[in-house]
């Protein structure tokens, strides 16, 4: 049987993922101890040499996931000067609120709906710039790197938890990156990356925010920046189960290489493709093919009937549908985000197999065409 899972994160597991290809002899061990810091270090190192991460970059692992990594990016680095945040989904959202209602910074916020991105020739680069790479909730992604200068005044903070490891990263264009395990290399949950350039490390050394830091999003140690935490000495407990688990992920697409990552991603975009324009009933939330996100793929329903229905009633035929194809065991978890347009979502990171994925949209077709002949509003089913 193919895989069904689509979930946006936590994300499908690698193929051919087993628990017994798992090392186990770190588990039940400190993470301080020589071993436990051994594993965490080559998880870093290994993470360095297949993002292709320059020597004076710094990478560590961090508490909460990627929501965690950034927001502690946020909290210890903003502050110093003006900041400008691009929202066009629920993260960048989330990240704004916390730049404007917690941080108190009164952001320049450059906004864009569903399916689109701001203006990017409108920004001042010498505020700090906060944005997502790849935005997970919406399916659009920034075009390319060549909006951002190599010259700049401010920090940028690019929020990469769903184009790590399957898209292309200027690393010259980034002070400050984050990322999951759970994404786009299927690890697991509650651990995430913060990767540091030069001039994000002069900023922790040179400056402290005037708010209380939260023990977990403490990076200075003797007023310096703590150097161990980017050796595998974490600020925190992690979970050594969850290290072992990304060390077997890493080790898969080491033998695959970046290039192999990202093409892997881009053929599963193309069976969704192939699929959406034989399909006279579904479109790409992205508006232009520029910006088709290719790992979390977002649809938009287009067919007449559907759009005549109410806000809550296109939400209600969702998810009748989603739990439909899911009770077949043909898809799962492929509603699109709760804050997000009534629609279909895809994971297609490097994890998934395109079979699987053209099996999944057969599926979702058949599914849907037969619902919406049975469908009324309110959620009932005509006799």
């Amino acid at each position: 049987m193919g895989n069904p899972n689509f979930s946006s994160g936590p994300c499908s597991k690698r193929p051919g993922w087993n628990a017994a290809a798992l090392h186990s002899d770190s588990l039940g061990r400190s993470h301080r101890s020589a071993l436990g810091k051994k594993r965490l270090a080559q998880a870093i190192d290994l993470s360095r040499k297949i993002l292709g991460m320059p020597d004076d970059y710094l990478l560590g692992i961090t508490a909460g996931s990627d929501t965690g990594a950034f927001e502690a990016a946020m909290w210890s680095l903003l502050g110093s000067r003006p900041v400008s945040v691009l929202v066009w989904e629920s993260f960048s959202q989330e990240w704004a609120t916390d730049v404007e209602t917690q941080l108190k910074l009164n952001p320049k916020i450059l906004r864009a709906d569903y399916g689109k991105l701001p203006d990017l020739t409108s920004i001042d680069w010498t505020n700090d710039v906060v944005f997502v790479a790849n935005g997970t909730t919406s399916g659009v992604r920034i075009p390319d790197w060549e909006w951002i200068p190599r010259e700049r005044g401010g920090l940028t903070l690019c929020d990469a938890t769903s184009a790590a490891f399957a898209m292309e990263i200027d690393w010259a264009k980034v002070d400050v990156l984050t990322f999951s395990w759970q994404k786009c290399l299927g690890g697991e949950a509650a651990h995430g990356m913060l990767a540091l350039g030069p001039r994000a490390v002069a900023r922790i050394e040179s400056y402290s925010p005037a708010w209380p830091l939260p023990k977990i999003f403490r990076f200075k140690k003797g007023g310096a920046l703590n150097r161990e935490i980017f050796r595998g000495d974490t600020i925190n407990t992690p979970s050594m189960l969850c290290v072992e688990d990304y060390l077997d992920t890493l080790r898969w697409a080491e033998g695959i290489g970046l290039a192999g990552l990202i093409a892997r991603s881009r053929a599963n975009l193309a069976v969704v493709e192939e699929w959406v324009e034989a399909t006279g009933w579904v479109d790409f939330l992205a508006e232009t093919k520029d910006i088709r996100s290719h790992t979390s793929v977002c649809l938009k329903v287009i067919d007449e009937a559907f759009l005549a229905m109410s806000r809550e009633d296109q939400a209600r035929f969702i998810k009748t549908v989603a739990d439909a194809v899911s009770a077949e065991n043909i898809a799962h978890d492929i509603g699109s985000y709760r804050d997000a347009p009534p629609g279909f979502r895809f994971w297609c990171g490097p994890t998934i197999e395109p079979a699987n994925l053209a099996d999944a949209v057969a599926g979702v077709d058949r599914i849907y065409r037969a619902k919406m002949g049975t469908y009324a509003p309110g959620g009932t089913v005509r006799k």
